[in-house]
This record gives C-alpha cells, structure tokens and sequence, in this order.
C-alpha cells in the first residue's frame, strides 16, 4: 500500500507560514500529502530543517516508505570506516524524517516506528564495531577469524529501550560492551582490552558526536557493572562476577530488555544464558517490588518530581502516571514471576503486559488499558522530541506550547489537556497500589501474647533492618487474624513456632504483604495444622505454588503430573539440578495436596490418592534422568531394561502426608554379562548400583531437602538380598521360596516405572502367581499367626490408634490382601481386594461392607493426624482446630461421639477378620 493511502491522520500548522515554506520546498509532492508537510513543519523546527535540507530525496521515499528503509539499512555494511561517520548522520537524518512523517500521519503504529528506529540504532553500532574491529584485527591488535560478524570476540548488547526495540524519538541509546576473554591467551589478555576498549571508545564517538549534519545516536555506556571504575568494555568474566555477587534489583530489571545488537553473537548468547539465574530468581520474588518501589522514590526524589499532578512542565517519562510508571510495573511483575514461568520472559512492554495477563498476574481489561497508556503517552513523548529534536519528556510550560502540541497531536488544547489528565491519573491509579505498600494497620489495644511477641525480635528471620520493617507492617493483621482465630493461644503459639523456624524472612514477608491472602491462610495453619506449619518453616518456597497459577486448578492425575515434572525436569542444566528442581516441584504439589484436604476442598480418600498419584509421578519421572545420568558412566542398561515397582501404600494408591515409598526393583538382562559403557559393569551389579541411584535419588538430602524415605525390605530375601532383582530370579522366588507374607505383598505389587514391556510381564507373572496361590492350603492359618505375631511385637498406641491393633487399618489391608490372595484376583486397594473376596465366596457382602465402613473411617483419622500433627491422633494434645478438621472429616459432632464410633467400628471388623481367618476348611463362616 502506498504512504498516502494509509494517511489516517494530520498536525495542524502551529506556524503556517513555515508550514507553507515546506510545502513550497517539495512542489511534485501528491496533494494529499501537502497538509502532512505543512502540519508537521509548522510544528517543529526541526523537521521543517530536514524537510528542506532532504528535499530530493523526501518524494521518493514517501511513495515506499518501508523499501525506502530497506534501501537505506542495505547501504551500512558497504561503507569504508573513514566515510562512515558522515554517512550514519546523513542516514540518521533520512530515518528520523521519514519516521516521523509516518508517524504523524499514522502510516506507522507505534510500534513500527519504534522498530524502525530501533533497527537503524542496531545497524549503525554493528557498522561500526564490525570496522573498528576489523582496522584493530589489521594493526595486529586483535584475532579474527575471517568473519565480520565475530568481532574477535567482542559483543555489544542493547539495553533498555533499545533492547526492547522500543526507541523513542530522539532517544539515547544504552549500551554494554563486553568480550570473551577465553578465546585468548591469558598473557594477551590486556593487549585485547585496551584495543577492544578502543573500539568502544571510538564507536560511541561516532554516534554520539555532534558535527555538521547533526549526530546519529546519544550514547550511553553506564550501565556496564560498576561503571564508575570499570573500564567502557570489560570482560563477560568480570562482569559474571560482578553480577554475582553484588548485582542489584535494577540491574535485573535492566537485563529483562538486553539483547545482542552486535558482535560476536555466540558469545554474547552464551553471557545471557549464565546470567538467567541472575535475572530469573527460582522463587517468586516479591522483594523486588519494594526495590522499585525504592527506584521510584530515589529518581522522584532527585528529578523532584512528587505532589500532585500539574501539567506544566510534567514529566511524561517519570513523573506520576508517567511511562516509567508502567514499564516498572511490567518488569516488576515480570521479575517476580519469571523465574518460575519462562513465558514471561519478553523484552516489549506490551508484550510483557499482555503475558503477564495471560498468565493471571494481572486482570486481563487492566493490561489493556495500561498498553493504551502507554501508546498514547509514548506518542506524546515523539511529539514533544520531534519539536526541536530534543531528548525531553517535559509536558510545556505555557500556555503557547500547549498550543503548539495541541497543534502537533491534531487536536484543540481542551481536549489534550482533559486527555493528558485522565489518562495520568488512571496510570497512577493502576500503578501505585502495587508499588506504595499501606500504611501498617493500627495495632491491637491489648497485652495478650506480649511474652511471646518479645522473643520475635530474636528470630532469624527478623534480624535484619528490611525484615524488621516489612514484618511490622504485617503484625498488627497477624495478630488480629490469629486473635479471632477458635483458640487464639494455640494459635499463636503454633505461629511462633513458624516464625522461629523460618531461616529468613524478607522474601516471605514481601511475599505475604503482596499478597494479604496468604496471611490468613498462614493463619489457618498455625491454628490447625503444627506439623504444617513447621513443613512451611522449613519449605516456605512452597508458598509461591499459591498464586502461580494452578493451586486451585482440577487435580491433573498421575499422567499429567508426570509430565509437568518432566517438563521442568529437562529444563535444567545438569543432573543435581534436575535433583534439586524435583524436590522444589513436589514439595509444592505436596503442600496443595495437604491445604486442601485442610480446608475441606477434598477428603481424606481424594488425599490418599492424590498424594499416591504424586509420588508415582516423581519416581516414573525420575527414573529415566537416573538412568541417563548412570549410562553415561557405565553405558546403556543391558538387556531388556527394568521396572520399578510400587508396593505396599504406594502399590494399593493411597499414601498420607507422611507416608515412606515401598519399592522393589526387577531387571531383564538374561544372557548379557556387562553393560558396554566408558566404565562397564558386571550385569548384576549395574542394576544394584542403578537401583542405589534411584534411591539416592528420592532420599538423599539437598538444598530442598529429600523427596521420600525409600523402603526397600519387600524384595526378595528382604534386608539380605540384592536390592535389585533379575526377573528369573524373582520368578523362581515367588513360586519357590516365597513365604505367605510375601505373597500378600504381592498382591499390591504395581508397576510404576520403568520398561512398558518388561511391566507387562511382570504384572502376568504376578496374576498368574497369585491364581496359582490362591488355594494354598496354609494361607488361612498363616495369616492368623502373623497377625497374633504382630499383636504382639506392635501393640497400639492407646485407643486413639487408627493404625495398629486388632480391627485397625493394619489389620483390615492385611485381611483385604488375603481375601486378594485367597481368591487369585489382581486388585491392588483395599475396596477392590474385598470386592474379590466377595466374589470368591469367602467374604459375605454385610461383612465387607463392615471392614471397608471401619477402613474408611479409620483412614479419615489416620490422613488427618498425620496432616496436623505427623503423628498418632491425639485430641487432647491437638488444638481445636485440628479437633474440628477431624471432626468435619468424619461427621460427627464432638470427639466423645468419633471416639465411641471408632470403638464399634474396629470391635466390629476385628470380630469379621478373627472369624474368617480361623474358619478351618477356608469356607465362608456361618
């Protein structure tokens, strides 16, 4: 399409006659375009000056204005480096022209107009660095290797807006200049830098100086690390460093936008990438609000930029409501959450908004609002820079140039003013109350919980001055919250307990002030759930799982949790990181699993479950990054592979939130002697180490502590075999040597890792088993001992047990797992093992229905003792709130009430198991 089609808007003339005079200077223009020419000379200076001075250049151009840009940016890679200063201003006149003229005439959006800008700045600095290299390379200075492109080493990265390809009008450019300092001899080292800081020096000599035809970019090398004593190109080494070890918020914030503009681009990319923990923190980062929040303040501060909003002399960039404003808030926000969601990760502020609504961050009418903002003030800005190319942001002092810019915007002062007011003021709004944490709540009038308040002071977590100040912001809504709490006492005493746990608290309490929904659920688990409330001291990353996204999402199932993992599993860089990453991810979907059984949004079987599925994902995702990691070593595992198998809780699919997993591992190598590896193995100890991998893994103890305890004394010949067990030898075992007991495990023996052929196998050796068990003449009678055995070795912890004893869950999965053994069926949980001992005619369905009703109420106790306390059910050590958890779990009224069900019940089913398992003949009793 051509320019005059797409002409959708016009200035009006603030000075007609100058106006006219443009107009006189191009007399073969089209018609329509004669009133663009004239509004925008008779608005700036400045272009009326290029107007004049490109005149025969200008027609052409307007007709394609897109290939004039084009013909323009092919010309920069051919110009000699002592023609190329003069050459970079002409074009820099050509291109500020003719984006300004399609931008006045809304040819360009914003965004194109900034893109071009921004392209031109990215070849103009690559032209140079490219020469200036190059003539250093000629001297002997430098090392190149034939292309232009490398740079010897050198990169250059945009920050900021250009970085973003969002320059403005007359923008400055931001610059970092840095080299690899590996690919030379460390005797050469600064040889390197003083010729690389040459160029450097010579390059931003080239843009920014002022000479006739003007300049091409203000350059701004400032914001390399520590730039007031380190030199304008340091190495990537140095600043690794830097940013290590004292590299602020704002730095971070800035890095959001760095992108290579020139240079040696594999370099560059591979500085970026060790810098991504640097920018992106693994942990929701709500500490960065108050850091720009500080920024704001500190540059208000020295601009004097705060009070209310006048429009004279209003700063469009700084000033309230202004586009600092909302870049802040789009990095801010970007910052906070990055780390943990890559799709964040974008340079454009628009961009950045609309991910950030995407994402929930931010209400979806409120990103778009804010990106309207944003356009129009960024408009604003080009119109006031475009009047005497000038880098100002400064609303005008008068009455004369409001008239000017009204002129310059195509509208009447009136309605730019009202505009310019309303959209300020709608962008503070947006913005501030993100930023400016309220004022501290007044505290309670009272002396109750004085003594326990005074030790707070001592804490870790509040030793430092920024703790201390954010905390006290959020104690008087603590202590309201904990006050109206059902036993304000023992609800402040389980939040002390936090609190002294927490090994640091500035992160947290930014966390909780950012977000004041958290503080009551604090609240609610201090109140309710001590055992919690200490996982939550030790793991209070887990808190970040609450507003990312998916806490209250439908539960997605072994299979999609699997792949979740496994997702974040292959984003990680080496093996203890893929470690340490699984800890961070489970103990997060751990800490949902236990929230929401505490707040009623599932119950204790969805829990069991839930919990099962969890661990069933971490082991099935785990396992293929353990055995890559050991075949590097000792090679490819021989054979046909292995297979994890799930027993006891985790085989029947119901785990609490303290449950251990209780695995066996089976491998196929008949006939392979060793694996073929760098370090190869014996066949049977490959699979032992392998398996010991896998457990280090799950267990082992890091920075995010460990995944499981893993129990592996179910294998074949228990503490004495090997812990890994080839399936011939497993085979053999179980049909010869294998006692009942072994058997009953069996029947809750589940794959669940490992090779899908080899599981198939097994799962049919393992039905074919238990069919050929199922009519053990003994199996009757040696249960029977094993359970008077158990009575006697494991008596119960007191009548609040749900666990051990007679009639007890113990006792019930031992009797479901017989009726499962006794009838040959393949079910792995409770309810389906009964179901089978039904349909075999060995269980009556009036006494199913009794072990099952006791099973399930004794799980409700048992899941929800080991969620509040960790331990046995004990209401008299248990606070009201974990008392009223319980009881809202199993209906009934008070504890007297649970405490005499409990009794019938498992009177009940220990009398059903008793009388079935000493039946002589194994035929139903009568």
């Amino acid at each position: 399409m051509s320019f005059t089609s797409r002409l959708s808007r016009s200035p009006r003339p603030y000075d007609p006659d100058r106006g006219a005079d443009a107009v006189a200077e191009l007399p073969g223009l089209a018609q329509d375009i004669h009133s663009l020419i004239a509004g925008a000379a008779g608005c700036s200076p400045y272009l009326a000056g290029l107007i004049k001075s490109e005149a025969d250049w200008l027609p052409e151009a307007l007709e394609t204005p897109e290939q004039a840009v084009d013909a323009l940016m092919a010309k920069l890679p051919e110009i000699a480096l002592d023609r190329l200063p003069a050459h970079l201003r002409q074009t820099k006149r050509r291109i500020a022209l003719l984006t300004a003229l399609a931008d006045l005439g809304g040819v360009w959006p914003l965004e194109q107009v900034t893109q071009v800008l921004t392209d031109f700045a990215d070849g103009a600095v690559s032209a140079c660095v490219t020469r200036l290299v190059a003539a250093e390379v000629a001297r002997g200075k430098l090392t190149g290797d034939g292309d232009p492109h490398d740079a010897a080493g050198m990169v250059v990265l945009a920050m900021g807006k250009m970085g973003a390809h969002e320059l403005n009008y007359s923008s400055d450019i931001d610059l970092i200049c840095l080299f690899d300092e590996t690919r030379y001899d460390p005797d050469d080292y600064h040889d390197v830098r003083a010729a690389l800081i040459r160029v450097t020096r010579r390059m931003a000599a080239i843009m920014s100086d002022v000479k006739e035809g003007g300049y091409v970019f203000r350059t701004d090398l400032r914001l390399r690390p520590d730039a007031s004593v380190t030199p304008v190109c340091l190495s990537m080494e140095a600043a690794e460093r830097y940013y290590e070890s004292v590299g602020r918020t704002w730095e971070r914030a800035a890095y959001i936008k760095a992108r290579i503009c020139a240079g040696d681009q594999t370099a560059g990319a591979r500085f970026l990438d060790t810098l991504r923990p640097f920018v992106w923190r693994k942990h929701l980062d709500f500490v960065a609000i108050q850091d720009a929040h500080d920024m704001r303040l500190k540059i208000r501060d020295h601009k004097g930029l705060h009070g209310n909003l006048v429009l004279e002399d209003h700063n469009m960039k700084l000033g309230r409501g202004g586009i600092r404003e909302i870049e802040f808030f789009t990095q801010t926000r970007q910052l906070i959450a990055g780390g943990r969601d890559p799709s964040l990760r974008v340079r454009g502020t628009g961009n950045g908004l609309d991910r950030l609504a995407a994402a929930g961050w931010i209400p979806v009418e409120s990103a778009a609002q804010l990106y309207d903002h944003y356009r129009h003030h960024r408009e604003v800005e080009h119109r006031l820079q475009m009047i005497n190319d000038a880098q100002t942001h400064q609303l005008p002092s008068d009455a004369e140039g409001f008239e000017r810019l009204a002129a310059f915007m195509g509208t009447d002062v009136a309605t730019l003013r009202n505009d310019l007011t309303t959209r300020v003021e709608a962008v503070h709004a947006l913005t501030e109350g993100f930023f400016a944490p309220d004022a501290a709540a007044p505290a309670p009038q009272s002396d109750w919980g004085a003594d326990v308040l005074a030790r707070w002071p001592s804490y870790p977590a509040l030793r430092s001055a920024r703790a201390t100040e954010i905390f006290a912001r959020l104690r008087p809504e603590i202590m309201t919250r904990l006050a109206e709490a059902a036993k304000p006492d023992e609800a402040l005493s389980q939040f002390d307990g936090f609190l002294a746990g927490l090994p640091a608290g500035v992160q947290l309490f930014s966390l909780f002030e950012a977000n004041p929904q958290l503080t009551q659920l604090i609240v609610d688990i201090a109140a309710t759930a001590p055992a919690l409330a200490q996982y939550l001291s030790r793991n209070a990353g887990v808190l970040d799982a609450v507003i990312a996204g998916e806490f209250f999402a439908p539960w997605p199932g072994v299979v999609g949790l699997r792949e979740k993992l496994a997702a974040v599993l292959a984003a990680q860089g080496d093996y203890e990181a893929q470690l340490i990453a699984a800890r961070r991810w489970a103990k997060e979907w751990h800490f949902r699993i236990g929230v929401h059984h505490l707040r009623g949004l599932i119950d204790a079987e969805s829990s069991g479950r839930q919990y099962a599925d969890l661990a069933e994902a971490v082991v099935s995702a785990l396992w293929p990054v353990v055995a890559a990691e050991f075949a590097q070593k000792y090679g490819p595992m021989p054979g046909r592979g292995v297979v994890v198998l799930g027993m006891g809780s985790l085989g029947a699919g119901r785990l609490n939130a303290a449950s251990d997993l209780d695995l066996i591992v089976i491998y196929d190598a008949e006939g392979v002697d060793r694996s073929d590896g760098p370090r190869p193995l014996e066949t049977r100890t490959y699979f032992a180490r392998l398996t010991q991998a896998l457990v280090t893994a799950l267990s082992a103890p890091m920075s995010q502590g460990r995944l499981y305890e893993v129990d592996m004394r179910l294998r074949p010949s228990g503490k004495q075999g090997p812990v890994a067990t080839s399936f011939a030898a497993f085979s053999n075992y179980q049909r010869d040597e294998a006692w009942t007991w072994e058997h009953l495990a069996l029947t809750r023996a589940r794959p669940v890792a490992g090779s899908t052929g080899l599981s198939a196998e097994i799962e049919a050796f393992r039905r074919a088993l238990l069919s050929e068990k199922a009519q053990g003449p003994t199996v009757l009678s040696d249960v029977a001992e094993m359970r008077d055995r158990i009575a006697r070795s494991k008596p119960s912890q007191g009548e609040w047990d749900a666990k051990i004893g007679p009639g007890r869950l113990q006792d019930i999965e031992l009797f479901a797992q017989t009726a499962a053994l006794r009838s040959g069926a393949p079910a792995h949980d409770l309810k389906g093992q009964l179901q089978a001992g039904v349909e075999s005619g060995w269980v009556d369905t009036a006494d199913a229905h009794t072990v099952a009703a006791t099973a399930g109420l004794l799980w409700q106790v048992q899941a929800s003792a080991r969620l509040l306390t960790g331990g046995v059910f004990d209401p008299d050590a248990l606070g009201e709130g974990g008392r009223r958890m319980i009881l809202r779990e199993t209906g009934c009224d008070d504890i007297d009430a649970l405490n005499t069900r409990m009794v019938a019940a498992r009177v009940q089913a220990a009398e059903v198991i008793k009388r079935l398992l000493e039946s002589v003949d194994g035929e139903r009793s009568k």
